[in-house]
């Protein structure tokens, strides 16, 4: 071969990858995937988040995750609709912008079994909740905290509308509630932690776990409108993440626990910790499958989608069954 044919073989071969693409080769593998996150920093709501972030289970899932931190699931949501986040993980307020049509359930984490509370000053009068009648509750309305609340009151035969619901921002209300600007504050943890710290006298009249499995309050994730329709495959990347750090976290408590407690919760004493940790209820991938396809979980989110659909007055809220994407888990956890 003369070296005329040489350089003519050899521009040849330069245009290959120019026009391999549009002969259907397969395309040069992308950098991972960049993810815009918004959580709560509470256990129940980014747990296997950060578990998953520190065992690099993102990376491996070919994940570039940009978690940004929100002080409550309201704004959260805000940030998501308004298009600054692809995803989101919260609490019970999965069940409201869903059922308005704003956002996909995919992904469950835990049923907050004892993470929300109900706090009051006893020596404002304060020993049972026939006592609360005409006094200030603080909470956040639209929350986990506010769903709770509602259920205990009517539970213990107090109207809701016979107390002074106070909305605030939670670090905001759990503020009045030490100062005893008012007698009670219905709050999700780790907020009790400070009431512990700066009201010792206060006390715990009940927490979620009294109205469980009737009244259950689940929290998860939620993917954009627009996110979910496009991008199926990363959020079966998300599934497949969590699901290995979820199974470590319900097998091995004592060490994810610990490690959490080293990397994101340095201020929180790793028995505190430990205890909000039991105020969860966590299940296996394979457990949680079989809750998706049965109908379980879609009953849990229905129940609270039909407090704030009576709440706010939703007009034809969308049903659970048709917010919450059940296929996506189904596809990525096998039984």
């Amino acid at each position: 071969m003369n070296r005329r044919k040489i350089l003519k073989l050899a521009g040849a071969a330069s245009l290959v990858p120019a026009v391999a693409p549009l002969l259907g080769a397969p395309a040069i593998a992308a950098g991972p995937t960049k993810v815009k996150v918004g959580y709560l920093h509470t256990l129940a709501v980014d747990g296997q988040m950060w578990l998953a972030d520190s065992q690099g289970l993102w990376k491996q899932h070919g994940l570039d995750m940009e978690f940004i931190q929100f002080q409550t699931g309201l704004e959260v949501f805000q940030a998501m609709t308004g298009g600054s986040i692809d995803v989101l993980t919260t609490g019970a307020v999965l069940s409201n912008f869903p059922a308005r049509g704003q956002g996909k359930v995919f992904l469950i984490n835990d049923v907050e079994f004892a993470t929300a509370q109900l706090w009051v000053h006893p020596d404002m009068g304060i020993k049972s909740f026939a006592d609360l009648k005409g006094k200030k509750i603080a909470t956040t309305l639209g929350t986990t905290a506010h769903v709770f609340l509602d259920t205990a009151l009517r539970a213990n035969g107090v109207d809701p509308k016979d107390v002074n619901m106070v909305n605030q921002r939670m670090p905001d209300a759990v503020t009045a509630f030490i100062s005893k600007a008012v007698a009670g504050v219905a709050l999700w943890v780790p907020f009790n932690i400070a009431v512990k710290q700066k009201s010792p006298d206060a006390k715990m009249l009940v927490d979620a776990s009294a109205f469980y499995p009737k009244a259950a309050i689940v929290g998860g994730w939620v993917a954009g409108n627009g996110y979910h329709e496009k991008n199926k495959d990363v959020l079966t990347r998300i599934i497949q993440a969590w699901a290995v750090a979820n199974d470590y976290m319900v097998k091995n408590p004592d060490k994810a626990i610990a490690t959490l407690q080293q990397t994101k919760y340095q201020n929180v004493p790793l028995p505190e910790l430990m205890d909000q940790f039991k105020a969860e209820k966590v299940f296996t991938s394979t457990e949680w499958r079989q809750k998706y396809a049965d109908g379980t979980v879609t009953k849990w989110l229905q129940q609270v989608t039909d407090f704030f659909t009576a709440f706010a007055k939703i007009d034809n809220p969308v049903p659970a069954s048709k917010y919450f994407d059940t296929s996506l888990y189904l596809s990525a956890i096998k039984a």
